[in-house]
């Protein structure tokens, strides 16, 4: 098969104009392709397809796929480029016809950007079957052409990198549980010679004293687990490392705040900031990138026994701050605590924690993009750029004072688990709770709870879990390789 691109017309009526690989196909079909173009109705929108039989005996079906205007550029009202995001949509799009043709290759048309037109393939295309017995036909995706071959690679490097999140999320939690998930990135880590991978169990954890992440494990008969992984990609060794910290709750029941059933079984995606950052620094290893990376996921589950932390508990963080535990649900701020004090032992250049935190978010931005939580503009501007380029966006949000006093006005400990105001900006007095364990000044916390999924929003995803903001921390690591702190 062959996915071949073509851009908005100008004028209702005009010709098609195909990208230069339509146009070289156009001509070695003697201008067939133009013409049933024109045939078979109006100039196609932006995302629409159409397909052709019989044009070349290579390519029995070719697929033609509308782009939207030509050098689109960014759009600074959506702050993201446009023609990648079009491009990526487009692709994916022309994949999935081939796909469902059951033919086993294609090729694709770079359209102007061959890394954009590689991830639409490769994101586009991927989807969860391991436990099905019937399931899709396998469709390699190859560029059309030589031009790009480099750009083309490095898309698919970045693509697979989200797909390995997207695998680690959808995945039953009986299937990955925190020891499986350790042992899985260690072994897609194994091959490189400069990544040392580590997991901790959970009496390594009781000697880091980290008392806030044993009491969510606590009530699960799955021992916690503390991964650790350091790449060390940098000229020197003894540059300081980029630490990424990710919430790892493989299955987050709410505990003894039990959560309600509906959509629970969806809570064995809430190790997303651990899969998310695990597969940037795959992704990382891949694409041989010079920076020294640390990448952090406490790992456990979070469930209701008799051993389970009960609500007006109070527990001690590795810093030492007591914490009341008045809500067993709002987990992720225990563990990802200690594992931000732990983060500290390493003079990081930066940190960057990951977590499908609070349902809050979700409520305040949907799945539109991630909220970002950050003490350094310098870090602020590296993620936002990122996402502009790969379309995973991110926002900025608040991390005033306002809400730390929320969470450190407190009857029993020094900080309360949830915002005294409860409901109110949840996602914002969650931020505040972690800051209170961080003292480096670069820090960003990324709350992915709204990003988590997708149902159609994002076109070049299918349904199902959606391994979002990986490709984004990817192409900011890329950026952060080639630039300083201030």
């Amino acid at each position: 098969g062959l996915v071949l691109g073509v851009y908005s017309s100008e004028k209702e009526g005009s010709a098609a104009r195909l990208t230069n690989a339509g146009d070289a196909f156009d001509r070695l079909v003697s201008g067939k392709l133009r013409e049933l173009l024109s045939l078979s109705g109006p100039s196609l929108k932006k995302g629409k397809t159409r397909i052709f039989h019989g044009l070349h005996q290579d390519f029995p079906s070719v697929v033609v796929v509308g782009l939207g205007k030509q050098n689109a550029g960014v759009n600074d009202q959506e702050n993201w480029n446009e023609d990648k995001e079009n491009i990526r949509a487009a692709v994916a799009a022309g994949c999935r016809q081939i796909q469902d043709l059951e033919i086993p290759c294609v090729e694709v048309d770079p359209c102007g950007d061959a890394q954009a037109a590689a991830e639409g393939a490769v994101l586009g295309l991927h989807e969860y079957n391991e436990l099905k017995q019937k399931k899709k036909p396998v469709v390699t995706p190859q560029l059309h052409g030589s031009d790009e071959s480099e750009a083309w690679q490095k898309g698919v490097i970045y693509a697979e990198g989200q797909n390995l999140a997207r695998y680690l999320m959808e995945a039953p939690a009986n299937y990955i549980t925190p020891i499986k998930f350790a042992e899985h990135i260690e072994q897609k880590l194994r091959s490189f010679s400069n990544v040392k991978v580590n997991i901790r169990p959970e009496s390594w954890i009781a000697t880091q004293q980290m008392g806030a992440f044993l009491s969510v494990a606590k009530g699960s008969v799955e021992p916690p687990i503390f991964l650790e992984i350091h790449y060390s990609g940098g000229g020197n060794t003894n540059d300081s490392p980029l630490v990424f910290v990710g919430k790892g709750v493989t299955f987050d029941s709410g505990g003894i705040s039990l959560k309600p059933s509906s959509g629970m079984d969806a809570m064995r995606a809430d190790m997303g900031g651990a899969a998310t950052i695990c597969s940037a620094i795959v992704t990382a290893a891949a694409l041989n990138l010079p920076l020294n990376i640390i990448g952090l996921a406490p790992l456990c589950e979070n469930m209701p026994s008799g051993k389970a932390t009960k609500p007006g508990d109070v527990v001690r963080a590795k810093n030492g701050k007591t914490i009341q535990v008045d809500n067993t649900d709002a987990e992720g701020r225990l563990l990802l605590a200690d594992a931000l004090c732990y983060a500290h032992n390493f003079n990081a250049r930066a940190i960057v924690n990951a977590a499908t935190l609070t349902g809050a978010m979700d409520v305040a931005l949907g799945s539109a993009a991630t909220g970002v939580f950050t003490n350094s503009s310098w870090l602020w501007t590296h993620l936002y750029e990122a996402s502009i380029s790969t379309g995973d966006r991110v926002w900025r949000m608040p991390l005033f004072e306002h809400y730390t006093k929320q969470v450190t006005d407190c009857p029993l400990a020094d900080l309360s688990n949830i915002g005294k105001y409860s409901r109110a900006g949840g996602a914002c007095t969650a931020a505040a709770f972690l800051k209170e364990f961080v003292t480096a000044s670069h820090w960003a916390h990324l709350d992915i709870a709204g990003v988590m999924s997708n149902k159609d929003e994002v076109p070049y995803l299918r349904k199902g879990m959606a391994g979002r903001p990986t490709r984004t921390l990817v192409e900011f690591m890329a950026r952060l390789s080639q630039d300083s702190p201030n």
